[in-house]
């Protein structure tokens, strides 16, 4: 009977046993690969070298493509090795550090999006003040609460997870190391209700967070609605769609991946699911980003343009 302590590998759910969708799945995930890669790198270029984005917005961005490049860095070169090759093998010590990150980054987005919110709603509904509650020492403080936030969500989830015997198998059914579906392989109950409380504060603490967004957005749509031009309620708006497009993508995929009724589960909608709410988010985020802020679209032209100038 195997356990945690003498498991050398844990089993990831394949995308296919055909050998041209294996091959298909590697180079789908290679095209989504690159597109983060280059988005979240042309963003970090941009906001760090050039002067006008040196904004708290811009602070917080750079931050989330930070993130992002984490996240997909977290589950995609496993899963692309594994299609590419033919194997689903993961070594534990590989599926530790997987679910590690991908919990430390994932909280890690959900902090920095709470507090972009904040900080839309201090630019729009308190732009006096806004130079004082988002000067750079409390942005550097908010960033860091936020990495720290992370850090400790993911520390605690997988210490706790890890440190259960496993008995059933090895065979995960997700395309990269899950907490859900390692505790299905845990031949003891007693560190369920350890993970259980944990997942509790979590949840509540997520919770406060969805609660600020929308009274914040609320509040913003508000103070817009009473602008007196319809050209300020229009720079207004676009500069909060995009993150409320983030923000909506995000919680409505991993939502409904784990609210889901159990009555329409499957494996293969599972799979989609949670390809849609770890790998697509970080691919389209500096896209959505870069949409609706000319500032970053001009600054990131400028960076291509002087890359090919130089060449």
């Amino acid at each position: 009977m195997p356990n945690s302590s003498s498991m050398a590998q844990f089993l990831l759910l394949a995308f296919s046993d055909r050998r041209e969708l294996q091959l298909l799945h590697f180079w789908l995930f290679m095209g989504i690969s690159l597109a983060a890669l280059l988005g979240n790198g042309l963003i970090l270029s941009a906001v760090a070298c050039d002067q006008h984005l040196h904004t708290p917005r811009d602070f917080f961005l750079l931050h989330l493509s930070l993130t992002d490049l984490g996240c997909i860095c977290t589950t995609v070169p496993k899963a692309m090795h594994n299609s590419l090759w033919g194997t689903t093998t993961i070594s534990y010590t590989g599926c530790a550090a997987q679910v590690f990150f991908f919990l430390f980054f994932i909280s890690l987005e959900f902090s920095l999006l709470t507090t972009m919110c904040y900080d839309r709603y201090v630019a729009i509904c308190k732009p006096l003040h806004y130079g004082t509650l988002l000067a750079s020492r409390a942005c550097a403080h908010m960033a860091a609460a936020a990495w720290a936030t992370g850090f400790l969500n993911a520390l605690l989830h997988t210490a706790n997870t890890f440190s259960l015997p496993l008995c059933q198998g090895n065979a995960l059914g997700q395309f990269f190391c899950e907490i859900p579906h390692i505790l299905k392989l845990s031949c003891s109950h007693s560190g369920y209700p350890r993970e259980l409380g944990l997942l509790m504060i979590s949840c509540f603490f997520w919770f406060c967070c969805f609660i600020f967004m929308v009274f914040s957005y609320v509040q913003i749509f508000r103070a817009v609605l009473r602008f007196p031009s319809d050209q300020g309620r229009h720079k207004a708006f676009s500069t909060c769609l995009p993150h409320l497009a983030v923000v909506s993508l995000v919680i409505s995929t991993s939502f409904f991946a784990y609210l889901k009724p159990p009555s329409i589960s499957s494996a293969s909608l599972d799979l989609a699911l949670t390809v849609l709410y770890s790998v697509v988010p970080p691919a389209l985020n500096p896209f959505i980003y870069s949409l609706r802020n000319q500032e970053l679209k001009d600054a990131l032209r400028k960076r291509v343009t002087g890359v090919f100038q130089k060449q």
